[in-house]
C-alpha cells in the first residue's frame, strides 16, 4: 500500500514535471505558441455552424497519466462527466482546473502556429507515454468526453 502511495505520487509529479516543461515551451516560444484570449471556445468541442461558431471542430485527447492527475489533485468525487459538446470543467467561460488542466489544453490556442503545436504535442505524448512503460499503465489515447464519463461511471 505504502509502495503504491509512492508510486503514485512519484507519477504524479513526474506528470507535473511535464506540464512544467510545455508552459516553459509555450511562455519560450509565444510568438508561434499564440496568445490565448481566453474566450473559452477551445472548451466547445462542437465547432459546426449550429453552434454558431461558438467552438472548434476538434476533440480533446488524453492519456491515463494526465487523467490520474486531475483526479488525484480534485478529488475523485470531484470528477464531473461530460454530458454536452463542452468541458464540464469550463464555468462561466473560464477553465475551473486550469493549474491541473490537460497537455492538449495547455498546447492548443486558438491563434497559435499549427506546426509547432503539431511537433509540441509529439513530444509531449512521447513523455506521457513513457510514464505508462515506466509504471506499467496500460497506455491508450481517450477522447476527453469518454475519459470523464467512463472515470465518472466507476
Amino acid at each position: 500500500m505504502v509502495a503504491e502511495c509512492q508510486t503514485n505520487s512519484r507519477l504524479l509529479e513526474r506528470v507535473a514535471r511535464i506540464y512544467k516543461w510545455l508552459d516553459t515551451q509555450i511562455r519560450d516560444n509565444n510568438e508561434l505558441a499564440g496568445k490565448c484570449s481566453a474566450c473559452g471556445k477551445c472548451c466547445n468541442f462542437n465547432g459546426s455552424a449550429s453552434d454558431n461558431g461558438q467552438g472548434f471542430d476538434h476533440r480533446l485527447f488524453l492519456t491515463p497519466p494526465e487523467l490520474m492527475y486531475l483526479t488525484a489533485n480534485l478529488g475523485s468525487e470531484n470528477t464531473r462527466p461530460m454530458l454536452s459538446s463542452r468541458c464540464p470543467y469550463n464555468t462561466n467561460g473560464k477553465c475551473s482546473v486550469y493549474e491541473y488542466r490537460f497537455a492538449g489544453c495547455r498546447i492548443f490556442h486558438c491563434k497559435a502556429d499549427t506546426d509547432f503545436q503539431s511537433r509540441l504535442s509529439e513530444s509531449a505524448l512521447k513523455k506521457l507515454k513513457s510514464l505508462c512503460t515506466e509504471f506499467q499503465i496500460p497506455y491508450h489515447y481517450t477522447d476527453l468526453a469518454t475519459a470523464l464519463n467512463n472515470l465518472a461511471s466507476v
